[in-house]
């Protein structure tokens, strides 16, 4: 069937219709976006896919709603947005449209709908407060972000809240085609990772060929020896500490104490390594000049943490 029409409620928006769209209008490029309460519109009828308005949630009548009641609800028992619904309908095909490898695609669904949509609609449905992110980031989360930039109230412009959808929409477009990418992104690193844990063998420092994603595919490879990796950085050559969670900043093990905040001379002398020039104040990043440099850091910051 030939979508022609993607449709959502007029007015103020919220979080779930906009990145819906973002997913529903790069499957169907073609169709036209029309934002109503018009009872004619909310009504399902062939080629149209009804959003966030409707009273209904039927995937094969094409209509995706979550404000009635009985309110559709996820195998868990959370509730869903219309965001939800539609990443669970199009995600996977939304994938494909990204470019994303059939092997990887019910990973990158999965792992998307757990970190992003399943927030989203968590949040749109009051299940839980943005308050949880604390007093300092609870005006940071996504959802409030994107609802940010909807006219301020005394906007009466003609047409102000249809323009601002559209520019909103423009960021909501950027923020998940560059999560899938960095998702996928993550599991071609993991082959390149697990490659260099073999050749590590039993040795304390990872090599890298470049900066990539590491500490996913470290945990599951059950690497619980590696402390430090190390990989070039355009000319030069990092060294950097493995945290233990995405949560956290605690590390295996920090760089050493007395290089902290050093650079060039200061650290070559603190170091004992020529070519050394810099550690960062917090220990988790050293940098070099050339790959026998930073080996060099990288064994002694072995030495220090198993004496």
């Amino acid at each position: 069937m030939t979508i022609s029409h993607l449709v959502t409620h007029s007015g103020g928006f919220h979080a779930d219709e906009l990145l819906s769209t973002v997913i529903l209008s790069c499957l169907y490029p073609d169709a036209e976006l029309v934002r109503t309460r018009d009872k004619s519109w909310i009504t399902p009828a062939e080629g149209r896919i009804i959003y966030d308005v409707g009273g209904e949630f039927d995937a094969g009548a094409g209509i995706f709603d979550h404000h009635q009641r009985p309110n559709p609800l996820r195998p868990n028992g959370q509730p869903y947005s219309s965001f939800g619904l539609i990443w669970a309908e199009f995600g996977r095909d939304y994938l494909r449209a990204q470019a994303v490898p059939e092997k990887d695609l019910e990973q990158v669904h999965a792992a998307f709908d757990e970190d992003f949509v399943r927030p989203v609609d968590l949040l749109d449905n009051g299940a839980v407060d943005t308050a949880e992110a604390g007093p300092l980031f609870a005006g940071l989360t996504l959802p409030v972000l994107l609802e940010s930039l909807k006219p301020v109230f005394d906007d009466r412009s003609e047409g102000a809240d249809d323009t601002a959808f559209h520019a909103a929409l423009t960021v909501a477009r950027a923020i998940v085609e560059a999560r899938i990418r960095h998702k996928a992104a993550k599991l071609r690193a993991a082959d390149v990772v697990f490659t260099a844990i073999k050749d590590a063998g039993t040795g304390r420092v990872l090599e890298l060929p470049m900066g990539m994603p590491f500490r996913g595919a470290v945990e599951r490879a059950g690497a619980d020896h590696l402390l430090f990796v190390v990989h070039p950085r355009n000319s030069d050559w990092a060294l950097t500490t493995i945290r233990t969670g995405d949560d956290t900043f605690e590390t295996r093990a920090d760089l050493p104490a007395a290089w902290a905040g050093l650079t060039d001379a200061a650290l070559e002398q603190a170091s004992g390594v020529e070519g050394a020039k810099f550690c960062h104040n917090a220990r988790f990043l050293a940098i070099a000049d050339s790959r026998d440099a930073i080996l060099k850091l990288a064994e002694l910051a072995v030495a220090e943490v198993v004496e």
